[in-house]
């Protein structure tokens, strides 16, 4: 039974959401409040929310307002909406129409520095992760990145597209919603710069992968980080962002 729809045994909305709010900005402080009862507690992954009439009634504010701030929701792929049956707060975050953070990191993309120093972090982070998760068909996603990237080279094909499957494909090995969702916002963001040294140093690239997934396939942390940490002196030269 989901507790939050028995008053005998949950709190009311007004409770949960803190009674009535002000009149400014009322859908971006709906979002708060539904937000601090999912810290607390008091919502849920899997739980409804109140009615668009419990809320209305329970806040003092207007239906209006209420819709805007579950279309905010739904947007950042927090909730759903189940005709017929109401809106629930979704289990695992959906593929969000908007994401803030992404927006957030395309924001910041003149920062280099910031980039670099990012990606440096968590790039062997999150390497060593899928090392750790990896099942054999991840490491045959991965070795064919590398062989469609060695193909491309070959022909004189290549694009930032090859080089952003190899890493792509160690994401996907996590298989950690949130690593992902992360990793594939950096990519998107230093594509262009990868595209630069696709053009420019394609062996050079080509055989960094190679050496990432040779410590990888092997187990080898210490050799993983070094094979990231050499890689990066070729990435880092060819950014194309201003400084």
């Amino acid at each position: 039974m989901n507790t939050l729809s028995n008053p005998a045994i949950s709190p009311e909305p007004s409770e949960r959401f803190g009674g009535s709010i002000e009149r400014s900005s009322i859908a971006f402080q709906i979002l708060e409040r539904i937000k601090s009862a999912l810290i607390r507690g008091d919502l849920k992954p899997g739980d409804y929310l109140p009615s668009e009439t419990e809320l209305t009634q329970s806040l003092g504010i207007g239906k209006s307002s209420v819709r805007e701030a579950i279309k905010m929701l739904q947007a950042i792929g927090i909730v759903e909406v189940r005709r017929g049956h109401g809106t629930i707060i979704r289990r695992e975050p959906g593929d969000p129409l908007v994401d803030p953070m992404a927006f957030g990191m395309i924001l910041a993309r003149g920062m280099t520095r910031d980039v670099l120093e990012f990606r440096a972090m968590f790039e062997p982070a999150y390497t060593l992760q899928a090392m750790a998760n990896a099942t054999d068909e991840d490491h045959q996603r991965i070795r064919q990145a590398i062989d469609d990237m060695a193909t491309a080279i070959a022909n004189g094909e290549q694009t930032s597209r090859h080089d952003v499957s190899f890493h792509r494909a160690i994401l996907h090995a996590t298989h950690n919603p949130m690593t992902i969702r992360v990793g594939r916002t950096l990519l998107e963001l230093i594509e262009a710069a990868l595209e630069t040294s696709m053009q420019t140093l394609p062996e050079t690239a080509l055989n960094d992968h190679k050496a990432i997934y040779a410590a990888f396939q092997a187990g080898d942390a210490e050799g993983v980080r070094r094979a990231i940490e050499e890689s990066a002196k070729s990435w880092e030269t060819n950014l194309t962002y201003r400084e």
